[in-house]
C-alpha cells in the first residue's frame, strides 16, 4: 500500500513538474528543486502517517512539516521559501483534482446511486462557496482600497 502512494505521489510530482514550467514558464532545472522539496514533505507525512498509530489524516502531518520548514525562525526557511516559491499552486492541484476524478469515475455505480439530489446539492455547495469567496474578498480589497 505504501508503494502504491509513493507511486501516485511520483507520477503527480512529474506531471505537475512539467505543467509548472508551461504555465510559468521558468526552466524545468529551476523548478526541480522546488518540486522535489513538496515531493519530500509529502512523503514525509505518508510516512509519519502509517509509522505513527494515531487516527490523524496525512494531511495533518504534510502540512505541520511544511509549516515547520518554512516557519520565518526556521533555519530552512530562506531556502525552501525561495526554491517552492518558483512553483505555483495551480499546476500542482491539476493532477491532484484528475486523480481525484478518476478515482470517483471508479466508483460510478456508488455516484449514481446519489441522484439528481446530490448533484443538486453538490452544486449549490459549489455555488455557495464561490459567491461566498467573491463576496469576502470583495469587502477585504475594497477596506484595503484596492479596488
Amino acid at each position: 500500500m505504501f508503494l502504491e502512494y509513493v507511486l501516485i505521489l511520483l507520477i503527480v510530482t512529474f506531471i505537475a513538474f512539467i505543467g509548472n514550467s508551461i504555465y510559468t514558464g521558468i526552466g524545468l532545472m529551476e523548478s526541480l528543486p522546488g518540486i522535489i522539496i513538496l515531493m519530500l514533505i509529502a512523503m514525509a507525512g505518508i510516512t509519519l502517517e502509517k509509522l505513527i498509530p494515531l487516527p490523524i489524516p496525512t494531511i495533518i502531518y504534510i502540512t505541520v512539516i511544511g509549516v515547520l520548514l518554512a516557519m520565518p525562525y526556521s533555519p530552512t526557511s530562506e531556502v525552501v521559501g525561495t526554491l517552492v516559491g518558483k512553483v505555483e499552486m495551480l499546476p500542482l492541484a491539476t493532477p491532484v483534482l484528475a486523480y481525484a476524478g478518476v478515482s470517483m469515475g471508479k466508483d460510478w455505480v456508488e455516484f449514481k446511486k446519489i441522484s439528481w439530489r446530490g448533484i443538486l446539492l453538490a452544486a449549490c455547495v459549489m455555488i455557495g462557496t464561490f459567491l461566498g469567496s467573491a463576496v469576502v474578498s470583495h469587502i477585504i480589497l475594497s477596506i484595503q482600497g484596492i479596488i
